[in-house]
């Protein structure tokens, strides 16, 4: 009965939100406390409330919000230790993995999830209310207005890399910018950013491509820090920038201030790559712009500070992806129904004829594997790249051309063969219509582009 009771307390604390474990003093002084607190659909969520020594007075408070993906409170852990050391209770906590996947994702959960970690710090004895807020980092820049349009609790909001286009243009956008930067040119960008990105989210394997933030961004009364690194590599920092600024405008919301930090990447840390790594090196001075600004957010005005950013164009990622499915389809059915007449006639394939067989669909099945990578990678691994194309697509680039050739060989077969039988051509008529569409297929799919 002891054992029960003292589960049934666990529990008890766990829904209602409160620490399970005593806070313990950090080695910079702060504490850090473990916490649990219930989100959308009863989701139980853990936690570190990070907090300055306690004081005559109550601190600031802001909730985290990480980016895309789920690498758990530690990835955020440096920052949270900058804003505690700075005198801010600071709560950082690991994102759902219930309700939210790779394929699956949906930013008004992830919102009411961010209000119930608000919530928490809100009843702390050593928070002020009246000064607590959402720090959000990319991906959850898209949660933190969508959050901060539902409650009063939120008082502001401070957001790092914030994305003000779709998610399927600033995807788009983010491609182009990696492979350039590995030097690759030519098709390949291109297919990255149209036909990959088209057939992903038409195959329903891109959550929330479509979610536009700037609707949510009109919405928001609070005072706002838009923050972007000078060297932010990923969330089209220029266009979003004013895309945002302009939401918040149109509003009727001037308490906004737009700041770009120099020599920053896409979280505003250091960077030793010109913006394309991912240091966990934080700045010597990091956070003491955010605390001067919380110490009076409704005064901020809407003024830019820092370097200028690039001027990038609206993108809109498109590509007819069924048609492409379809040119497939039908030309995988022509070969296979070259195969079936020749086991029905009993009749033996030429050299040419089993080297189209061989080669299209190694082509085929290279290119899709070797797109999926790409898209698993976000585009950032490319490997070796010669004649400014990585050697796994040069590779299939050179299958592509060389399957033409075999075509082509078994189109003058066909054309100068006046003597073969009815069934014969029929075969004949339908390889050289499979390697035709195989043709148009890799035309589609860049591989016969320069």
């Amino acid at each position: 009965m002891r054992r029960l009771g003292t589960a049934l307390l666990i529990t008890a604390l766990l829904l209602l939100g409160a620490p399970v474990a005593p806070a313990h003093a950090a080695p910079d002084g702060f504490t850090a406390t473990e916490v649990s607190f219930t989100g959308n659909g009863g989701v139980v969520l853990h936690g570190t409330v990070l907090a300055p020594p306690a004081g005559a007075t109550r601190r600031p408070g802001i909730v985290m919000l990480e980016g895309a993906g789920n690498r758990g409170r530690s990835y955020l852990r440096p920052e949270a230790e900058a804003y505690a050391r700075h005198g801010i209770v600071t709560l950082v906590y690991d994102k759902r993995t219930v309700g939210y996947s790779l394929l699956h994702r949906d930013y008004s959960v992830l919102a009411d999830d961010a209000l119930a970690g608000l919530r928490l710090l809100r009843d702390r004895p050593d928070v002020d209310p009246a000064r607590l807020g959402l720090w959000a980092l990319s991906e959850g820049a898209f949660v933190a207005p969508i959050a901060a349009n539902r409650s009063t609790d939120v008082t502001f909001l401070i957001t790092v890399g914030a994305v003000g286009t779709t998610v399927a243009a600033q995807t788009a956008w983010a491609y182009g910018t990696y492979l350039r930067h590995a030097g690759v040119h030519g098709a390949l960008p291109r297919i990255m950013q149209t036909a990959a990105v088209g057939a992903t989210i038409e195959m329903g394997l891109f959550a929330e491509a479509d979610f536009d933030p700037v609707p949510a961004w009109q919405q928001v009364r609070q005072p706002v820090l838009a923050q972007w690194g000078q060297l932010d590599r990923d969330s089209v920092p220029g266009l979003s920038s004013r895309l945002i600024g302009a939401a918040l405008d149109r509003g009727g919301n001037p308490r906004h201030t737009i700041r770009v930090v120099p020599g920053t990447n896409h979280n505003l840390h250091r960077t030793a790559a010109d913006g394309f790594d991912r240091l966990p090196t934080l700045p010597s001075d990091y956070a003491d712009f955010e605390t001067a600004w919380l110490t009076d957010p409704a005064s901020a005005g809407a003024a830019a500070s820092g370097p200028a950013l690039p001027d990038e164009p609206a993108l809109t990622p498109a590509g007819s992806t069924w048609a492409h499915f379809a040119v497939a389809l039908v030309m995988l059915c022509a070969f296979a129904g070259y195969f079936l007449a020749g086991l029905v006639a009993r009749r033996r394939s030429s050299r040419a004829a089993r080297w189209l067989l061989a080669l299209t669909p190694a082509t085929v099945a290279g290119t899709c594997v070797y797109m999926f990578f790409m898209l698993a990678t976000a585009a950032k691994v490319t490997g070796p790249v010669l004649l400014g194309r990585p050697l796994p697509w040069l590779a299939l680039q050179l299958l592509a051309v060389a399957t033409v050739a075999v075509t082509a060989v078994v189109a003058t077969t066909w054309r100068h063969h006046r003597g073969l039988d009815a069934a014969e051509r029929l075969r004949l008529a339908l390889l050289t219509t499979g390697g035709a569409l195989f043709i148009a297929w890799a035309v589609q799919w860049g591989l016969l582009l320069p």
